[in-house]
């Protein structure tokens, strides 16, 4: 009886040790955007969208699995492992995508901040500096263990939309019938919102950052299995916690028939509904959400390019001895923060098209790392099996094919 027991202490403490990569990843990956894209989700078609999570929340695994398997076996981040496979022409474009997006995101979750705080009556010129100092501290003062206990924090700070699920009073009976499959081809708001509903949950910048991080934490291939089941226990995590956001809107705005376009709306909508806690729970939640993944897109934009074209990265450097991660770091949280500041900016539809933007340039990614994680010169007796296999080639066909007919739709002039 001893033994057993020392047995599953010992495995929980070595989970636990590799608890963060794969979590954090996940878990930050419902920003604001990805808050306002789940929004209105349930403002506009109720329970509706529910199914799709299940799907999500399955690719979302698999395609983690791959990335923080990549970094265990090689050692190195998706950046360099693209470089090395498909040489620099190739990985200047695959940068250049990369870069786009992560600004464009960052941008979104300083608005996130700001829209955040605004319900409270606090100016986006007072709120987004400070959220930005704050960043930049952490970033040029923290270690990895450190800035990785920190982001595990805001990470439990999700659980007050499960409170503001529940705050809503939704009919359980009605929530389970979201969960029978329904599609509409032919509506191209529909599409665009499955796209940004995938792009949202399933990001390029967190297949680098979950793989650098992994690098950086110095784990090793004898850490896979613990790390694969972090790794779906963030996804189920992440999509659990995207459940109650949905449930929210949907059983008061839904409705209601309110009709809203970002995560701010929503919050102040919900307050003469379903209550002021249950606003300023979704609120909080926003804040939380945003801070958590200002701080990480900058790391990612610095880890991804200082991979892939060679330079010293890794949050347990110095300054002097890694600059060129460093400044990426801040010029990315610097310029997000500013674009913010700029008078008449629209942050709804900022965190909105980020989202849709993410699904529109994710299926790009998603082929190098289908590509390099079946080189067995690259990955030995580590590469994919056909399941998964199966699900990363159906997710990244499935966006192309969804990206096609909305273009469609669009030269039609069957605008969104």
């Amino acid at each position: 009886m001893v033994l057993p027991l020392k047995r599953g202490l010992k495995r929980v403490g070595l989970f636990l040790a590799i608890l963060g990569p794969g979590f954090i990843t996940s878990t930050a990956d419902n920003d604001a955007g990805g808050i306002a894209t789940y929004a209105v989700a349930g403002a506009q078609e109720g329970y509706g969208m529910l199914w799709a999570l299940l799907l999500i929340t399955l690719s979302l695994g698999v395609i983690q699995e791959m990335s923080a398997r990549m970094g265990l076996v090689t050692g190195q981040g998706l950046g360099g492992l693209i470089r090395e496979k498909f040489g620099v022409k190739t990985t200047v474009f695959a940068m250049g995508l990369l870069l786009f997006a992560n600004l464009f995101v960052t941008i979104s979750n300083f608005s996130g901040v700001a829209a955040s705080l605004e319900i409270f009556h606090i100016p986006r010129y007072v709120s987004v500096p400070l959220a930005a100092a704050l960043i930049l501290r952490l970033i040029m003062k923290g270690s990895y263990r450190s800035i990785e206990k920190i982001f595990l924090l805001f990470a439990l700070f999700y659980f007050s939309y499960v409170v503001s699920g529940f705050l809503a009073k939704p009919v359980w009976g009605e929530v389970w019938k979201g969960f029978v499959p329904a599609f509409r081809f032919s509506s191209p708001g529909y599409l665009a919102l499955f796209i940004a509903f995938v792009g949202t949950t399933i990001t390029p910048w967190m297949q680098f950052y979950l793989q650098s991080s992994v690098v950086d934490k110095r784990l090793t291939e004898e850490d896979l299995p613990s790390s694969t089941l972090e790794v779906y226990i963030g996804a189920f995590f992440t999509d659990f916690i995207d459940f109650f956001i949905i449930v929210a809107t949907a059983a008061t705005l839904f409705k209601s028939g309110v009709r809203v376009e970002s995560a701010s709306q929503a919050a102040l909508a919900l307050k003469p509904l379903a209550g002021p806690y249950c606003m300023a729970l979704f609120s909080f939640g926003l804040l939380n959400a945003s801070i958590l993944a200002a701080s990480i897109l900058p790391l990612s934009t610095a880890y991804a390019l200082c991979d892939a074209f060679g330079w010293e990265s890794g949050l347990d450097r110095k300054f002097r001895e890694a600059p060129l991660f460093f400044s990426l770091a801040i010029a990315t949280t610097l310029i997000g923060a500013a674009a913010v500041l700029v008078p008449g900016l629209d942050l709804m539809k900022v965190m909105l098209y980020s989202q849709t933007t993410n699904g529109v340039l994710l299926p790009f990614i998603l082929v190098f790392m289908l590509l390099i994680v079946n080189d067995k010169t690259i990955m030995g007796k580590h590469t994919n099996g056909w399941v998964r296999n199966l699900v990363a080639w159906a997710t990244a066909v499935s966006l192309i094919v969804m990206t096609i007919l909305l273009l469609y739709f669009s030269l039609l002039g069957r605008g969104l």
